[in-house]
């Protein structure tokens, strides 16, 4: 059978894929305690390169501050180079693209993670979720600039480092989306206000990233940007919000648009009157300006191809990665009966899913990862699992 999202892509800066599904980011959680990259990942991101067209590594932290979780990559430092370059090179086997997602946490941190430090956000608001979050230290103005400038540096090292691009993290109420967000941005200055005012921020960022592709980008390099396009807090960020920022990505130097959500299907948390899926309204708004990438729920070749329907560009998978890494060599081969939906832990090793992210899926996503075991101590991993990003919770 002949599938669409097997065809190549071409992106207008002339950087082409191979096919149109994408390993979305899926954090390991292996990274050494200064960010470090570990063999561990570059065995995991390597067992997974060659059939996806591109891999967004999973998220690195542009600045200290930034920080969000134990085991987290760091690009804050020209020392971190080195250890990415080896990271870059397995997620581009055989002709896979390497994007590397970029972020700060802000408010979605702690003093422990960060060393005794308090977490920083737009505004001193402590988020509703989880309860034991803690209040954050406003951002100074000099603060803001500084981060704004780390996002640049970053993008600086992932060029030097040899990955295809960088996507900036604007979703999972990391900083880009505090600052966007009624609920956490509560600012007079001009980092805040109305809705425009509150989109500064990430216009800045922007074109810090960009600024530094211009000046260092020896060859095509992509800039990507996700976001989640719902909040359920109040104040909070209401689709219709997210359109608008959609509307400002449409006409910024951004090269595609990454929507994070549990299922590629879903419509409005927040307004149950409103049926028309989320991607459809996200693509329609885009009118072509930028390419979209769906995410959620997709396992099967006919999910990717149902996310291609509703009018996106790429197709991308997270779960499904963690369970196959031969999915697209195996649809391919035309071997669809041997794709693996199911998860034995007694398998983890020999997927070369690293030990700490082998604790998280038994304990938070046990519920998601379809295993086809339950773990003896699953309770005991509840308990330890750290935040984490980058898998796609069913809604």
């Amino acid at each position: 059978m002949s599938y669409r999202f097997m065809e190549p892509f071409t992106f207008k800066n002339g950087v082409t894929l191979k096919n149109r599904m994408v390993m979305a980011p899926t954090t390991t959680m292996s990274s050494f305690y200064d960010g470090q990259v570990t063999n561990d990942e570059i065995a995991f991101y390597g067992a997974r390169a060659g059939g996806v067209g591109m891999i967004v590594g999973e998220v690195a932290n542009v600045i200290a501050s930034g920080k969000g979780f134990e085991g987290e990559l760091s690009i804050a430092s020209d020392d971190d180079i080195a250890g990415l370059s080896r990271l870059a090179s397995a997620m581009k086997a055989n002709g896979t693209k390497a994007v590397l997602q970029i972020f700060h946490a802000g408010r979605k941190s702690n003093d422990r993670i960060l060393r005794g430090q308090q977490p920083v956000s737009a505004s001193a608001v402590k988020a509703v979720f989880p309860e034991d979050s803690q209040e954050p230290r406003a951002l100074t103005a000099a603060e803001i600039d500084e981060i704004i400038t780390a996002f640049g540096d970053a993008t600086r090292r992932a060029i030097a480092a040899g990955f295809d691009g960088v996507e900036l993290h604007g979703a999972n109420t990391y900083l880009l989306q505090q600052f966007f967000s009624p609920n956490s941005n509560r600012r007079t200055d001009k980092w805040g206000g109305d809705r425009d005012a509150r989109m500064g921020f990430a216009k800045a960022v922007i074109a810090s990233t960009q600024a530094a592709i211009d000046q260092f980008a020896d060859r095509p390099f992509l800039l990507g940007y996700r976001l989640s396009p719902e909040e359920i807090e109040t104040p909070g960020i209401r689709l219709d919000d997210s359109l608008a920022f959609v509307d400002m990505l449409g006409e910024s130097p951004v090269d595609y648009l990454h929507v994070s959500m549990g299922s590629a299907h879903r419509t409005s948390l927040n307004d149950k009157s409103d049926h028309t899926p989320i991607l459809t309204q996200i693509k329609d708004r885009l009118a072509g300006r930028k390419p979209l990438i769906g995410v959620g729920s997709v396992e099967t070749p006919q999910d990717a191809e149902d996310v291609l329907a509703l009018g996106t560009d790429l197709v991308a998978m997270g779960r499904e990665m963690i369970r196959e890494p031969q999915w697209v060599e195996k649809v391919l081969d035309h071997d669809e009966a041997s794709l693996r939906y199911q998860l034995s832990p007694s398998e983890m090793d020999e997927l070369r899913i690293p030990r700490a992210m082998q604790a998280y899926l038994k304990g938070a996503f046990y519920s998601v990862m379809h295993f086809t075991t339950d773990p003896n101590t699953a309770a005991d991993y509840q308990n330890a699992a750290a935040p984490m990003e980058g898998f796609e919770k069913k809604m």
